[in-house]
């Protein structure tokens, strides 16, 4: 017979939650890819501020980019996932990893427009 599984709840729930989301980013940390991808909204937010940004517009970059942080991590535990249970090169590991990186393609030119359009904006039209 298996041990009953305590289910934490309130503040030991929340904290349970948080230290997961803390080792989940130390783990994401460890990917280049990531690291570009943090260096890219460090630069962006120095360029938006540089061009007057409104605060509005800071806000809308800085919930674009948690959403690409969000999918990177969706990302790297799809590949973690096909490489642990599927080691040897198959084409659905192939397919789940491909499609995980467009996803992430997806969210980098979704930041990049928003970037382009607001700084040109602000450059153009002051």
């Amino acid at each position: 017979m298996k041990p009953a599984v305590t289910k934490l709840t309130g503040i030991s729930h929340f904290l349970a939650a948080a230290g997961y989301s803390i080792g989940g980013f130390r783990r994401l940390i460890k990917e280049a890819a990531f690291r570009q991808e943090l260096l890219f909204f460090a630069v962006s937010l120095i360029l938006l501020i540089a061009v007057g940004a409104a605060l509005a517009e800071l806000m809308i970059a800085t919930v674009l980019f948690l959403a690409l942080f969000a999918v990177e991590a969706l990302n790297t535990a799809i590949e973690e996932v096909i490489d642990r249970i599927s080691p040897e090169i198959s084409m659905v590991g192939k397919h789940a990893k491909d499609l995980g990186s467009f996803a992430v393609v997806c969210m980098i030119v979704a930041c990049g427009v928003f970037l382009v359009f607001t700084i040109g904006k602000h450059l153009l039209f002051g």
